[in-house]
């Protein structure tokens, strides 16, 4: 037997195989980088600003602007005297009023507004706008159509959507319902859906005389602007109605103003209670909110949904898609991830809805679907937001689920087999991204009718 000493075996680097992928470099986990800090005080408005303030949602609401002249004297000094001049004319001609929150405007970079994706969203430029498509609606869901009571939409069979008020912490361009919400402008007067105490038991009302609806959708509006109490009263009276199972209380909040869960102890209590209250009912009451951007998500965000999560609220997050702040796979991607991060579900990517005032918003129904198949396996499915379409009349559609889609004239045609059995709906890419021999179409009126005929008729000869 031999006494020789054998040498330890010599160090190698683990031989993984083929198959399996080595760890990310932390540094490309972009959606875990949230910004910090007292990042407030960049802007001289709020250089002195401290942060017990900053997180004060009622200092929040306080100085939040509320009309042109104090936006523009706000941006002093941030902006040039063209771009000043480009904002005031922008507002003059906008279906939606001025409210911009602080924490919103410090979010904004700057340095460079006309690209913003923020300012892009909130605040218009005359520069940038665009003819209407002839199509647009100031109502384009055409909600006031189903509406049976004042302020509720009865479209899908076992949904209603519920308005209990018409204002919001902050006024989106693309409103949806820019024919209701927020004040009057130089181009809409608004239908009022304000706080009206009647007016809600009428909904109530209706809603305990139809056994087959079980899911509310609570929204306005925002339902961060109710008082606690008036939590309480909604959402007490929809589940004491036998037949309600669901309960989603719609809010951007926590994209423009997510102070308001770290310091409205009331209101955050309401809504437990009733989250809380609906579980001892084995029903669902869950908050539904609205990012676009990944920049909209900050760490004060994630301590506004970590108090929801510590309380057993899930939150579900619907995004539209907007041109130049979220049409690309790489900002969509992040956007997705970073929600998921928060513990916010990403539910809905909508295709920009066919609002009055906003054509330089929209996307087409292709870029959309281009979307969807990019993003799709990026984490989990639970977390993978369905990208739909909402049409005119119709409700939502998967995007890729037209029943024809002519590009060069933009006319996708959908049908609504459960909702509205045997009709067809249609969406209306922007003229301005056809090819030219599309735009040169629309460019001539009497070839309007002409178009949607063809395409209604080539999308029922293939069902």
């Amino acid at each position: 037997m031999s006494n020789k000493v054998l040498a330890p075996p010599k160090a190698h680097a683990p031989v993984l195989p083929p198959a399996l992928k080595l760890p990310a470099d932390p540094a490309t986990l972009a959606h875990r980088q949230l910004r910090d800090g007292l990042f407030w005080q960049r802007l001289q408005a709020y250089a002195e600003v401290p942060e017990s303030d900053f997180l004060d949602h009622r200092w929040q609401a306080k100085n939040s602007i509320t009309n042109v002249p104090r936006l523009l004297a706000a941006l002093q000094g941030l902006v040039d005297a063209s771009f000043v001049h480009d904002a005031e004319e922008g507002f003059r001609h906008a279906p939606m009023p001025v409210r911009v929150s602080p924490y919103l405007l410090s979010l904004i970079d700057w340095s460079r507004p006309y690209e913003d994706p923020l300012r892009i969203q909130f605040i218009p430029l005359a520069s940038r706008r665009l003819p209407d498509h002839p199509k647009v609606d100031l109502d384009p869901l055409h909600e006031r159509q189903d509406m049976p009571v004042p302020g509720l939409s009865h479209r899908y069979p076992d949904k209603v959507l519920f308005l209990p008020l018409d204002t919001c912490p902050v006024y989106c361009r693309f409103c949806t319902r820019s024919y209701a919400v927020g004040l009057d402008t130089e181009e809409v007067t608004k239908l009022q859906f304000g706080v009206d105490v009647e007016r809600w038991r009428l909904a109530f009302e209706y809603v305990a005389s139809r056994p087959e609806v079980e899911d509310i959708l609570i929204s306005g509006g925002d339902v961060s602007q109710l008082r606690d109490e008036q939590v309480t009263y909604i959402g007490e009276a929809f589940l004491a109605i036998p037949h309600v199972r669901r309960i989603r209380w719609a809010t951007k909040m926590l994209a423009v103003m997510p102070q308001k869960l770290l310091s409205d102890t009331a209101w955050v209590d309401a809504l437990t209670r009733i989250a809380d209250r609906g579980r001892q009912l084995h029903k669902e009451v869950v908050v539904h909110t609205h990012f676009n951007h990944p920049d909209e998500i900050t760490a004060i965000t994630q301590a506004a949904t970590n108090k929801l999560f510590d309380r057993g609220i899930t939150v579900r997050n619907q995004t539209v898609l907007i041109r130049g702040v979220n049409d690309t796979p790489a900002v969509m991607g992040v956007l997705v991830k970073r929600l998921s991060f928060v513990n916010v579900h990403p539910y809905y990517i909508y295709v920009h809805d066919m609002v009055k005032g906003v054509e330089d918003l929209r996307t087409t129904v292709e870029s959309g679907a281009r979307l969807e198949k990019q993003i799709r396996g990026l984490t989990a499915g639970y977390n993978t937001p369905a990208t739909v379409v909402d049409t005119p009349g119709g409700g939502k559609r998967d995007v890729h689920s037209w029943e024809y889609y002519d590009r060069e004239t933009g006319i996708s045609v959908y049908s609504s087999p459960v909702v509205h059995p045997g009709q067809l709906f249609c969406y209306f890419d922007p003229i301005h991204l056809l090819p030219p021999s599309g735009q040169a179409r629309w460019a001539d009126p009497s070839q309007h009718d002409r178009m949607i005929a063809q395409a209604l008729e080539e999308a029922r000869s293939r069902r």
